[in-house]
């Protein structure tokens, strides 16, 4: 997709599965499978961990970078995750990169779905995946993450982001602000604390990669809500604050988590907000 001088595309890393109720909080089962999907003999609904590529100039950008590979198999196979399948050499190569030429990573947030990729086991040590790459996190989000609650210490894990910070690699940003020109990051608390969303914006179009604001279409409107969230209702009034804005300026979200739609621009029907139809960011 292009958007003004950027290349934007998008990356499926691979799908994994999470509770489906966890997902959708309070929703009944009979509610958020007709909206989503069923879900298995567990109920775990698969999600895709997706990511965005935003190349311009020298630039190759990846925002999150899903699971990686350094799971162990218990955790591997409790969420669905089949590592023999994740290779940033495979996934980056339609673009005609290596994951060397990454330049920067932007990480929405710590939680292992998002920063588990951020680093690899090469010879039984832990390195950077994009070795050339500066790393971009919120610094409270940092903070948090290295001391986190009860309810999300078993979504992060130090080795995706503390070496990074003792190699030098990791650069914390503070708040909203342009982090590169058109390219905007806006902290939300919701979910977890300084959460980051990355829009991308030219004189004409925009849109957000939303991270676990609405981590499916399925999400957009103001009633699914995460069990997961740390704060819900902060995260409803972020959640319907965004939709206002988008529908207001045609955003697009680019969803990170929805296994069947990459993007959509958001319709207001003067009762809440829905996710309109799907738009193919990368061609399949």
């Amino acid at each position: 997709m292009k958007l003004g001088k950027f290349d934007i595309d998008v990356i499926e890393t691979g799908v994994f599965s999470l509770d489906g109720g966890a997902m959708f909080g309070v929703i009944p089962k009979a509610l958020w499978s007709k909206a989503y999907n069923p879900g298995d003999e567990l109920n775990r609904i698969p999600l895709q961990a997706r990511l965005m590529l935003i190349r311009y100039d020298k630039k190759n950008i990846l925002v999150d970078t899903g699971n990686g590979t350094k799971l162990d198999d218990k955790i591997a196979q409790r969420y669905g995750i089949d590592k023999e399948k994740i290779s940033y050499n495979k996934f980056l190569q339609p673009f005609n990169l290596k994951p060397d030429d990454i330049t920067d990573v932007i990480l929405t947030h710590l939680h292992f779905d998002h920063a588990g990729g951020a680093t690899s086991i090469v010879n039984g040590e832990i390195v950077p995946t994009f070795q050339k790459a500066k790393y971009y996190v919120q610094k409270e989000q940092y903070n948090w993450a290295v001391n986190p609650t009860e309810k999300d210490r078993a979504s992060y894990f130090n080795e995706n982001y503390i070496p990074l910070k003792e190699m030098g690699l990791l650069e914390f940003t503070d708040g909203e602000g342009e982090l590169f020109p058109g390219i905007s990051l806006q902290p939300v608390h919701g979910h977890t604390k300084f959460m980051q969303l990355v829009k991308v914006q030219d004189e004409n179009q925009n849109l957000i990669f939303v991270a676990d604001l609405a981590p499916t279409a399925a999400h957009v409107p103001n009633v699914f809500v995460m069990g997961y969230d740390n704060e819900p209702l902060v995260g409803l009034e972020e959640k319907k604050r965004f939709s206002e804005q988008a529908v207001e300026e045609g955003t697009i979200f680019v969803y990170e988590h929805d296994a069947f739609k990459q993007a959509t621009k958001i319709v207001s029907t003067g009762k809440g907000f829905h996710a309109g139809e799907e738009i193919i960011i990368t061609k399949r």
